[in-house]
């Protein structure tokens, strides 16, 4: 089984010649927030990362840059470029760039690129999401193929109109729509509405994150009905694990093997796809590209 985690942040360090946008470089940006678990305040480089990997068993890794380094996306493209067969992207991308549009239509020519990733859980993002405020950009997202993972805590009512109206774009809904602030039972009280959009088949799941929104040890037993009822409504095809290594509340190896081991609910070849062929699908990153590297 080939293991993909289809969530994890590299970052490096504001410095001079590679700077943080300036209003994230005077305040604390891996620190809690309104409850939120926070991530590790030291940065996470590729070879760390891939030592961590190769000690749970897991193969390659989708980096998502996170949000308070801005959108450039050089640390993941020089990482992926030194770990092509192990390591790929989806990138950070500004829709209201002035060059936005052209940047759009060679996006998926860089190397190791797989997508965009875009984050609506801050104010300054989230109005992105109202019908007409960036038609253009779905548009020409689902024209160029390329997918979209999406965190939309507290927005999942704007995914079913932008998934009927882009069938052919691939949506990829992070940490399961989940309130960061949130754990438990309470985490998942709106759970039916992210379960409505499984009619949609161009909407998948990436159930990533998975310990933070439990209080409980590993195996974060009271998360496993949750879990089955998003798994019943996507399937495997369509589901798909990831780690969010940064602010995880247990070990690596234990998020590894809480869908590894832990969910009964997944036979072999459920578990296979959520593991990893799910995202290589979505994604257009096949299995292939790793076997023939090694």
């Amino acid at each position: 089984m080939l293991i993909t985690d289809t969530q994890v942040h590299l970052w490096e360090a504001h410095r001079p010649d590679r700077p943080w946008p300036p209003e994230e470089v005077e305040r604390k940006v891996f620190v809690a927030v309104d409850g939120a678990r926070p991530h590790r305040e030291e940065p996470l480089g590729a070879e760390e990362f891939l030592a961590t990997m190769d000690a749970a068993g897991v193969q390659r890794a989708i980096i998502v840059p996170p949000s308070p380094v801005g959108d450039n996306n050089l640390t993941a493209l020089e990482a992926a470029a030194r770990h092509p067969a192990r390591l790929a992207i989806m990138g950070r991308f500004n829709p209201e760039a002035p060059d936005a549009r052209e940047r759009l239509e060679r996006w998926l020519d860089q190397p190791n690129m797989l997508g965009i990733r875009l984050t609506f859980h801050k104010p300054r993002w989230s109005g992105w999401l109202e019908q007409g405020a960036m038609d253009w950009f779905w548009a020409d997202c689902e024209r160029h193929g390329i997918p979209l993972m999406v965190f939309v805590p507290g927005h999942v009512d704007k995914i079913p109109g932008l998934a009927q109206r882009h069938p052919g774009l691939t949506l990829i809904l992070d940490h399961m729509a989940r309130r960061s602030n949130l754990r438990d039972e309470a985490a998942f009280a709106d759970l039916d509405e992210l379960l409505a959009l499984a009619r949609h088949p161009n909407v998948h799941v990436k159930a990533s994150a998975a310990p933070c929104y439990s209080n409980e040890p590993y195996p974060f037993a009271n998360l496993t009905p949750f879990l089955k009822r998003i798994f019943d409504a996507f399937g495997p095809q369509r589901t798909m694990w990831g780690s969010d290594y940064t602010r995880l509340p247990c070990t690596y190896q234990e998020c590894v093997d809480h869908f590894r081991v832990a969910l009964d609910f997944l036979d072999d070849d459920s578990r296979a796809w959520v593991m990893g062929k799910a995202a290589a699908q979505a994604l257009r990153w096949p299995e292939s590209a790793f076997d023939d590297a090694r």
